[in-house]
């Protein structure tokens, strides 16, 4: 799967020098925050690809004008051609203000979110604006990471962390790629490619898929 990943700070290519064909080709477009919401609009408008997103800490405005075309996957899981994202937007509070938490605030929705991965098998993806606590983030009040991050990195070994907020023309030493144990982490400032395998998806035999729809028009979905 080729993907898209976009975070923080507009890429000039894609904002004031945009064209249809530099968004053509990708199978997937992530979000992890801080970017105005006419831009991921502008670049869902031209490509067949979907766009998910986070928040990050200075999206106050989506409250009222959230991204066109674009799908939120913050506390849930999301899957697409068998990769399951999940979502958790936001960062340290540090002041009053719009998608802030608190680490006992962001550990409770980890909570929460480990029950929807729980439910889904696994996850492929796990999107967000802030890194990890020590894992890549940085040394003042904003810009620290949450530890309870690592509730899903240990538990369900996501095979890749892709996260913003820390601009990597903040600390020219940062990595903008790197590994904890078997999780590719990724900080997604300004664009990213990436190329990753796509997931085998188990073909189900024809009865199995016939009570799994009775199941939902008498249940409902879950």
């Amino acid at each position: 799967m080729k993907i898209l990943v976009l975070a923080d700070v507009e890429a000039k290519g894609l904002w004031d020098y945009f064209s249809p064909d530099k968004v053509k080709g990708y199978d997937l477009i992530l979000s992890c925050g801080d970017l105005n919401p006419c831009y991921l609009s502008l670049i869902a408008t031209f490509t067949t690809a979907p766009v998910l997103y986070v928040h990050g800490n200075h999206d106050k405005n989506y409250e009222h004008h959230p991204p066109e075309g674009c799908i939120c996957v913050e506390d849930t899981v999301y899957t697409v051609k068998g990769l399951r994202i999940a979502g958790l937007g936001g960062s340290i509070r540090y002041k009053p203000g719009a998608f802030q938490y608190t680490e006992n605030e962001m550990a409770r929705r980890v909570k929460r979110l480990k029950k929807v991965i729980r439910r889904e098998k696994g996850v492929d993806i796990l999107l967000t604006h802030s890194p990890a606590r020590n894992l890549n983030d940085g040394p003042d009040a904003p810009h620290l990471g949450f530890s309870c991050f690592y509730d899903i990195l240990d538990e369900y070994k996501p095979a890749y962390f892709i996260h913003g907020h820390v601009h990597l023309s903040y600390n020219a030493a940062l990595p903008r790629i790197c590994s904890y144990h078997s999780t590719q982490v990724v900080n997604g400032y300004e664009k990213l490619e990436l190329e990753i395998p796509t997931p085998e998806v188990p073909v189900l035999p024809p009865w199995k898929l016939f009570f799994m729809g009775l199941r939902r028009m008498v249940l409902g979905p879950r």
